[in-house]
């Protein structure tokens, strides 16, 4: 039989220790982000 690789890929999916924030959440921050700095752009101008 022909020699297979497909015991030489590893996926690692064990969790990792650090801050946990969903997708969604990070999305809505930037947007909600690039808005205030819009509205500071436009209501107070340097």
């Amino acid at each position: 039989m022909p020699a297979a690789s497909a015991g030489l890929l590893r996926f690692f999916e064990e969790e990792t220790e650090g801050v946990k924030v969903r997708p969604e959440l990070l999305v809505g921050l930037a947007i909600a982000l690039i808005v205030v700095v819009v509205f500071a752009r436009i209501f107070l101008p340097a």
